[in-house]
């Protein structure tokens, strides 16, 4: 039965406009970003099955093109329009903590991460700089690649924070592979840099690795600063 025969009530969009995004399952959002289904299977039917085929949503948001188009119906056309609301979606929300957050916790500068980090299919190594009361000043990605220690020049991070008058740093990288344990490198690079920031008084809060599922780890609480 296609959704149009559906009561009105039961529809995906006359659902959210009645009461609320927060109102829809999983897979009547993603129908609506869907718009229609293929033959045999409604706009929620093929939603379902997305998300049944890849696992989660958020997997399936993370996909390859080549896994996402392999499923009928879906095209580069919907590959693209998915990743740039989800594009959207990541910038909006990272704006949003930047202006108000106080990044003075664990579990808030974690939330921030995965949003910035989380998707990437690549390693990035990103410097987040604070101001004294532990707000952002701005968040650089200054390494992009393998993470080694020779790929990430302590000068230039003591430069950067400098030139924006940072109090305080939170280092962050990404493991696209997935896993989220400090290497021995990891260790070696955060002691490094930390020693150089302490020369002109700028304090390394934290280490992150952040996996492309899961949790960042922090390195305070593992107590490896």
């Amino acid at each position: 039965m296609a959704i149009t025969d559906w009561p009105e009530n039961e529809r995906p969009r006359e659902k959210l406009l009645a009461r609320g995004a927060a109102a829809l399952s999983d897979a009547e959002l993603l129908a609506i970003f869907l718009r229609v289904g293929v033959r045999g299977m409604s706009a929620v039917d093929l939603a379902r099955s997305l998300i049944t085929r890849f696992g989660s949503l958020t997997r399936m948001c993370s996909a390859h093109a080549g896994d996402f188009t392999a499923v009928p119906g879906m095209g580069l056309a919907k590959y693209a329009q998915l990743q740039a609301a989800m594009e959207l979606a990541r910038r909006a929300l990272t704006e949003t903590l930047g202006e108000r957050t106080l990044f003075d916790s664990p579990q808030v500068v974690r939330d921030w991460l995965r949003l910035r980090l989380g998707h990437l299919p690549h390693e990035t190594f990103c410097v987040m700089l604070l101001d004294a009361r532990h707000c952002l000043i701005e968040a650089i990605d200054l390494f992009r690649g393998t993470l080694t220690q020779t790929s990430v020049y302590p000068r230039e991070v003591v430069k950067i924070a400098l030139s924006h008058n940072a109090a305080a740093v939170i280092f962050a990288h990404n493991h696209p592979s997935g896993a989220a344990e400090p290497s021995s490198a990891d260790e070696l690079l955060t002691r490094t840099l930390k020693d150089a920031l302490g020369l002109v008084d700028i304090r390394v809060l934290d280490h992150f690795v952040v996996p492309a599922h899961g949790a960042p780890v922090s390195f305070a609480e593992r107590g490896l600063l």
